[in-house]
């Protein structure tokens, strides 16, 4: 597995399948208002997306998927919504890893778990040791992440680890205290449910990503939407400051 690749200091190769994509997954209350229901049901049909999903990647060769549970910033939300979020990756825990093993995938939390109970620890602690040799897809749960946090964690930690270069930092000294240091940055990422913005999630690692926005609420979000996505950034073409005869010439 691949150590993060910066695409500020070298050139990353831009492969034809994606080989990093993280996914913001927006919609799901909305979707269930749309069908009379409760926000709740749509968090729940979204598992079955996020398993499609998985599953495409899985066949298609992806290496990395990344993928946005709960951010920092939904701890605002109704109390009786955090609660069954926080119920529902622990039931995902408990009934998706032993099969995520049995595919060869990798599961990764990133995040502040500080603010889970022990018994969601304990699962998280679990579901990493069950898969951790497994070299298949890594597929990354990011649980209460928030860019800027990720950044600055990385920097307390570099600073402790290396208070003799105080004042005499670069990236590369910081990027391997990042909470995806053994991923390459994504090539592709995609936010459904119709916003373009990408809320906190990756700051560092999306300087070079393609962006894809879709209208498509996450529990409709299913295999043939990611294609769609894919065949978006296959047509982009992706210079990394370069310019468009740059790459001609090294065709």
């Amino acid at each position: 597995m691949a150590l993060f690749q910066s695409s500020t200091r070298t050139i990353p190769v831009a492969p034809k399948v994606p080989r990093h994509i993280a996914v913001i997954m927006d919609g799901n209350g909305r979707w269930a208002k749309q069908r009379f229901l409760p926000r709740v049901a749509g968090h729940q049909r979204g598992v079955e997306s996020l398993r499609e999903v998985v599953k495409s990647c899985l066949g298609m060769g992806v290496e990395f998927l990344t993928v946005f549970a709960f951010s920092s910033e939904n701890w605002r939300r109704p109390a009786d919504e955090v609660s069954f979020l926080m119920q529902l990756f622990i039931m995902m825990l408990q009934r998706e890893v032993s099969k995520l093993h049995e595919k060869n995938v990798r599961v990764k939390i990133i995040g502040d778990r500080s603010r889970f109970d022990a018994q969601l620890n304990r699962h998280i602690l679990e579901a990493e040791q069950l898969t951790a040799n497994n070299s298949g897809l890594t597929f990354t749960i990011a649980v209460n992440y928030g860019g800027r946090w990720d950044i600055m964690q990385a920097a307390q930690a570099m600073w402790q680890a290396h208070p003799e270069q105080m004042g005499n930092f670069s990236e590369a000294d910081l990027e391997p205290y990042l909470s995806m240091n053994y991923a390459p940055e994504p090539d592709l990422f995609i936010r459904t449910g119709g916003e373009q913005r990408i809320s906190n999630f990756l700051l560092w690692q999306l300087a070079y990503t393609e962006l894809y926005f879709t209208d498509t609420l996450w529990p409709a979000f299913d295999s043939a939407a990611l294609d769609a996505a894919i065949q978006s950034y296959q047509k982009r073409e992706r210079r990394f400051g370069r310019t468009s005869d740059q790459l001609v010439g090294e065709q």
